[in-house]
């Protein structure tokens, strides 16, 4: 997983990842060569963002010649994308001392400390690896330019949309994608939930009436107080109508349709890792130029007029992509606390359950040239983030949320006023408790207790011991608030009658939780079309915008979706 953390559990994490990953001397795999020197396939260990790591490095005359993930508790959508580079740079350089993935800092520093121990095993000379261990550093270069029909710049669920839209509406055109960090895909490959999607599959399978007839007509009428223009809901609507069928024709299928326009791949499998893995895999069969680790830095402009854009690589080469379009979806600000500080101030005080390539990059861009920005200072906040994970919780038919005393919290609270009263509690924690009906309620639960991500208990002191609660205060809190749901009376800190009352056994779950910043909704104007505006609201020729970047009402399908017209229009608009 990336290395956006709540500061509260880093420094804890860094502790256990130095002190955890093996750097004892053990005997090499049975596998190792007996009469070559230096030479063997060693079992090491390293310790990443999940936990222990487990690993088979091969060394045949003081070169690394394989490294194998045997298992390992990594994030799969991070650890399946980020594991062959990490690989191949460690390979290449015959060393550990490599530049980690972004956005898998914690898996490449296990792997990276792991292949360090096994060269210590193999009496071969290498320095201590720590966090911060990089490659040597390139020097700064200018490159030529480069010419193509369209660049995306931005390779997440709408840019990747962005691109397929493009190669499939003008199969001949020269489609550039670049991508900052080292994989793909943002945040959408963690989303369980694919919303506002209509006229599906799954929804017809389920008999969801009110997305399969009359569907359209349904969708711009909930959308119609939403903020975005009436021409734009009309394109949203009609795309989401299709969106189903266009995913299908990749392999995507979403099968599970647990009420309204929400989606899951199945009832046991988030959407995300299905719909990212197959725009992915759909972008490269099209034949789009992918670039990762690629960074766009600024436009050009002829006049008025976007020409292309200027990006430095990984290995700090700078240099100029001109095209005919450029589609810039680069995601919200969520990551860049200076950012929420200016235009969304006193939310800079919380972390976010965004992936940290959110830093606004094109933020000033927009500002300087006179685009037209709206609901910069508009923010969607989550109500609870797994400490120091970054996993949403959420979706308990009913859960408590107390502190270390175990008083109960107002769980009705929202936004600012949700992050001042969890950082205002003791140790600034709060916990998210419920029992095995809440349990059986959601799978996005379930999932997590699975993974060991939630503490566990047979009753109620059990599980606060667990958690470091105060046993008497969470029982005393537990047995007030049953007895307010079974006489149907308002409980006092909740302001409301409860919805049921806590199973009588056990078992129970908890886990330590944190408002955060889901996404950043303001952002750059762009029409129906996906065309960028200027404050006058004249078109920007030459450049599109989708997703987070935008201001846009909704999140992930919307995204995809407008990545989609992006792309279309931008392709249909070559000379």
């Amino acid at each position: 997983m990336n290395n956006k953390f709540v500061k509260v559990g880093l420094a804890g994490l860094l502790a256990a990842s130095m002190t955890a990953c093996s750097n004892t001397p053990a005997e090499p795999s049975q596998d190792k060569t007996p009469d070559a020197a230096n030479s063997g396939v060693y079992d090491v260990k390293g310790t990443g963002y999940g936990g222990e790591m487990n690993l088979k490095v091969t060394i045949a005359d003081q070169k690394i010649t394989d490294i194998e993930l045997v298992d390992s508790h990594e994030t799969n959508v991070v650890i399946d994308r980020a594991f062959p580079v990490i690989k191949e740079r460690i390979l290449e350089a015959n060393s550990p001392v490599v530049d980690s993935v972004t956005a898998a800092t914690f898996s490449s520093f296990g792997v990276k400390a792991a292949v360090a121990d096994a060269m210590k095993q193999a009496g071969m000379d290498v320095e201590d690896i720590t966090m911060t261990t990089q490659g040597p550093e390139k020097p700064a270069s200018q490159r030529e330019a480069e010419t193509c029909d369209i660049v995306v710049v931005g390779g997440g669920p709408s840019g990747l949309a962005a691109a397929i839209g493009a190669k499939q509406t003008n199969a001949n055109a020269n489609v550039i994608l670049v991508e900052k960090l080292d994989i793909l895909s943002g945040n959408g490959k963690f989303d369980m939930n694919f919303f506002d999607i209509i006229n599906t599959e799954a929804q017809k399978k389920a008999g969801n009436e009110e997305w399969t007839v009359n569907q359209v007509e349904n969708f711009i009428e909930s959308k119609s107080k939403s903020g975005e223009s009436a021409e734009r809901i009309e394109v949203w609507a009609n795309q989401e109508n299709e969106l189903d069928a266009w995913l299908r024709a990749m392999g995507v299928e979403l099968n599970y349709n647990y009420g309204g326009t929400n989606h899951m791949a199945e009832d046991n499998q988030y959407s995300g890792e299905v719909i990212q893995a197959g725009l992915e895999k759909t972008a490269k069969d099209l034949g789009v130029d992918i670039r990762t680790g690629t960074k766009g830095e600024d436009l050009i402009l002829d006049g008025k007029d976007v020409i292309g854009v200027k990006v430095t690589n990984n290995d700090n080469e700078s240099y100029d992509i001109n095209a005919q379009a450029v589609i810039i979806a680069t995601g919200g600000f969520c990551s860049n606390k200076e950012l929420l500080a200016e235009y969304a101030p006193g939310y800079e005080v919380m972390n976010t359950s965004n992936q940290m390539g959110t830093t606004g990059d094109f933020v000033k861009v927009f500002e300087k040239n006179g685009f037209q920005m709206e609901n910069m200072g508009k923010m969607s906040v989550f109500s609870n983030i797994i400490v120091p994970r970054r996993d949403l919780t959420g979706g308990a038919d009913m859960n408590l949320l107390v502190n270390k005393a175990g008083e109960l919290l107002n769980d009705n609270t929202g936004g600012l006023d949700r992050a001042a009263m969890v950082q205002g509690q003791p140790d600034g924690a709060a916990f998210y408790i419920t029992d095995k009906t809440g349990y059986d309620s959601f799978y996005r639960i379930r999932k997590h207790v699975g993974l060991g991500y939630y503490a566990e208990g047979k009753t109620i002191e059990e599980l606060a011991e667990a958690l470091g609660v105060d046993a008497a205060g969470l029982k005393a809190s537990i047995d007030q608030y049953n007895a307010d749901a079974e006489a149907g009376a308002e409980n006092a800190v909740l302001g409301e009658v409860p919805s049921r009352a806590l199973d009588a056994e056990g078992p129970y779950y908890g886990v330590r939780v944190e408002p955060a910043n889901h996404m950043t909704k303001g952002g750059v104007v762009a029409n129906e079309k996906a065309q960028v505006l200027y404050e006058d609201g004249t078109v920007v020729k030459g450049l599109y915008a989708s997703g987070e970047v935008t201001w846009q009402s909704g999140g992930y399908s919307q995204s995809v979706v407008f990545g989609k017209v992006a792309g279309e229009n931008a392709a249909a608009e070559l000379k």
